[in-house]
């Protein structure tokens, strides 16, 4: 029989979950160059037919594979607008995970600690972030770790009843990012018994998954595939700076720590031996460290790359706090934390836009003191012995602070940093309209929303023309 104070905490995450990853989903435009671009090739995909080739204005593209093109030209096909279409994805692929996540944890570790890790999860910076863009990072992040999670009775009993399934969602992975999972994947492949993964009943599902779609691509545009997708795309991600993401060495140590807020403070919890007491965790462990390596000695660095390591990281944490005598300082700290979500309202669309080296020094405001409010809170509960409520305190405050992030910070995203706000200045005069020397974010977002794309006025000068303004921002103006 299911525990009754399941049901009832429900109640409470799931309209949690409905104002972090849905609330407002749309409320702004694409941003940057790689939503408004991959939102092309699968509205493409969907109006076309063609759900092989992926195409950016007419043209093949092989920067990414098709998995998050599937899903986003599904959305198109049932529809939804042009925001949405490529947003639901992956929010709905976060809350999926999250529910399977769950499941898993209590069955390998018990519910309560599954209760944490899925709250600490659920509420982090990185994650949440990143299930509202049409990116494939969330969807790499989700079918890598759903698999990781599959083998965890393979690592701690040998247990091979889970393995076809884990190996058909590294099929998923391998379609939502390339080679990068198999990588990923080496703990799994450093121990004894790497013989269970050679069997037929685990490779034949990770073939069927992940192949076809890779030989028809191959079958229809050749070695041009080959060289694109594979020698340019992956290895030249990892050797060659030529696609200006360079990073230092230790770029990720504080996007990791920026990315786990509010929940940063475990992360010393996570260092006590005693956490990695078995094969599990420090199965764990090594999932962590091997992607913060890897990612760390590519030369092109991007913050999401590492976003396949926070399940672990929170599976970790939540372990670790569910066994600590008292969590008191631990927890209220968390709390504390929360303050960094009104900072980022104010900051975040001058951070989008040029960066956060060059966004304005956030001013105090009242709202910065709910942290303190939350953090006490925290504090108490954990007094009494209630850690699963201290937690859930931290996370309906992280909750109530994405929303608050959201209804301040998008719409000036949406007027100043997506391309969407300038499209609707443009109007009905788009076959008027050239755009000029501005960044690559305007060039693909004004393309998407105008479908047909908007010609350079190098080339083909119009009386309307977009303009690099002032801050990286863009405008429309008459040329006489």
């Amino acid at each position: 029989m299911v525990p009754r104070k399941i049901p009832r905490l429900l109640w409470v995450v799931l309209p949690l979950a409905y104002l972090v990853y849905f609330y407002d989903l749309s409320a702004t435009g694409l941003l940057g160059p790689d939503e408004p671009r991959y939102a092309s090739i699968a509205r493409e995909m969907a109006r076309s037919g063609d759900w092989i080739t992926p195409r950016l204005w007419g043209a093949p593209w092989f920067e990414k594979p098709a998995l998050l093109y599937w899903l986003s030209g599904l959305g198109f096909r049932l529809g939804l607008n042009s925001d949405l279409a490529p947003r639901l994805p992956g929010a709905l692929l976060a809350v999926g995970f999250l529910a399977f996540y769950w499941w898993t944890l209590r069955k390998e570790f018990g519910e309560r600690a599954a209760w944490l890790a899925s709250l600490i999860l659920g509420s982090s910076g990185m994650w949440v972030a990143y299930s509202q863009n049409g990116v494939a990072d969330l969807p790499l992040a989700a079918t890598f770790s759903a698999a990781m999670l599959l083998a965890l009775p393979w690592v701690a009993r040998r247990d091979t009843r889970q393995l076809p399934a884990a190996a058909a969602m590294f099929g998923l992975a391998v379609l939502a990012k390339g080679l990068v999972p198999v990588l990923l994947a080496a703990p799994l492949l450093m121990g004894r018994h790497v013989r269970d993964w050679l069997r037929w009943r685990v490779v034949l599902p990770f073939i069927l998954v992940a192949l076809p779609w890779y030989a028809l691509c191959y079958w229809r545009n050749g070695w041009t595939f080959i060289h694109e997708f594979f020698v340019v795309q992956h290895f030249s991600r990892v050797t060659s700076g030529a696609l200006m993401h360079g990073r230092p060495v230790w770029f990720y140590l504080p996007v990791l720590l920026a990315g786990l807020l509010p929940w940063t403070p475990l992360l010393g919890l996570m260092a006590k031996r005693s956490t990695y007491r078995d094969r599990q965790r420090a199965f764990l462990g090594v999932w962590v460290l091997v992607v913060l390596a890897l990612f760390s000695l590519s030369i092109n660095k991007l913050p999401g790359y590492i976003l396949p390591l926070l399940p672990a990281a929170a599976a970790l944490m939540a372990l670790a706090l569910d066994e600590v005598v008292s969590a008191r300082v631990w927890l209220a700290a968390c709390g504390a934390l929360l303050v960094a979500l009104p900072i980022t309202a104010q900051v975040l669309p001058a951070a989008v836009l040029n960066g956060l080296a060059r966004a304005p020094r956030p001013q105090f405001q009242a709202v910065w003191l709910a942290a303190a409010v939350v953090a006490l809170a925290a504090w108490l509960l954990e007094a009494r012995g209630k850690r699963v409520a201290a937690v859930l305190a931290v996370a309906v405050g992280a909750a109530l602070g994405i929303g608050y992030v959201k209804t301040v910070a998008t719409p000036e995203l949406d007027r100043n940093v997506s391309a969407r706000g300038l499209w609707r200045q443009i109007g009905g005069r788009a076959g008027g309209v050239c755009i000029g020397n501005v960044k690559r974010d305007w060039i693909y977002g004004l393309n998407y929303y105008s479908v047909t794309p908007l010609p350079d006025c190098t080339q083909q000068p119009r009386a309307l023309q977009v303009l690099p303004g002032p801050g990286g921002r863009a405008y429309l103006e008459q040329i006489p």
